[in-house]
């Protein structure tokens, strides 16, 4: 027979257990079999290859369609082939996007390329951010982990912050044609992934997700 206080932490623990919910958990949503739940556009294409997603060709988009998402932690696990491949997580997507510049200017980027500037460097919000710290890492799997919180987005790369970003803060000029157009974007919205171009290639093994709120 087993003591009341024993009695009660069993008790007690079997409680806590049952009131934890998904969302403190991450939950993927690449399932790593096929593109179930995820829709592409522009340019090229995404292969599922051994468990993982593979950029081929571009410029395009893979979205995940099923919903917009904010008040999130977006967990991406990616590899780069080079110092100079290109990708990117774009956030913050108002609407199904048709093709793949619409994401460019009314969403975010959150940058994959080792060989940009400060402002084109994995981890920043392309061209509105910036930081002189380099985590990423070409070759070896990376975890990169975006937090979309209201009005905030910050960005993790290897344990490392790149980004902070609350809307409304001073952001440079727009230099570039292909650089997005400045403006706000809305809480909420549906993130993908970019095939940036043929000599470009990325893999990516996870994309998951844990609710903030």
């Amino acid at each position: 027979m087993i003591s009341r206080s024993t009695y009660v932490s069993i008790l007690f623990s079997a409680c806590f257990c049952m009131f934890q919910t998904p969302q403190t958990k991450f939950s993927p949503i690449f399932n790593g079999k096929d593109l179930a739940g995820w829709k592409h556009v522009g340019d090229g294409t995404f292969l599922v290859q051994n468990g993982l997603l593979k950029t081929v060709g571009g410029m395009g988009l893979l979205y995940y369609s099923p919903e917009q998402l904010g008040n999130v932690v977006i967990r991406v696990i990616y590899k780069t082939t080079s110092k100079t491949s290109n990708s990117g997580v774009f956030i913050r997507i108002p609407e199904p996007p048709t093709e793949p510049w619409m994401p460019v200017n009314k969403g975010y980027e959150v940058q994959i390329d080792d060989n940009g500037d400060e402002y084109h460097v994995s981890g920043v919000l392309y061209s509105l951010t910036k930081t002189t710290l380099r985590p990423g890492i070409p070759g070896q799997w990376n975890i990169l982990e975006i937090t979309l919180d209201s009005n905030r987005t910050a960005a993790i790369l290897n344990g490392v912050k790149t980004t902070d970003y609350v809307e409304g803060q001073a952001v440079p000029p727009k230099r570039q044609w292909w650089e997005p157009d400045r403006g706000p974007r809305p809480y909420s919205g549906y993130i993908g992934l970019q095939n940036h171009s043929e000599d470009d290639t990325v893999f990516f093994k996870e994309i998951s997700l844990k609710s903030i709120r």
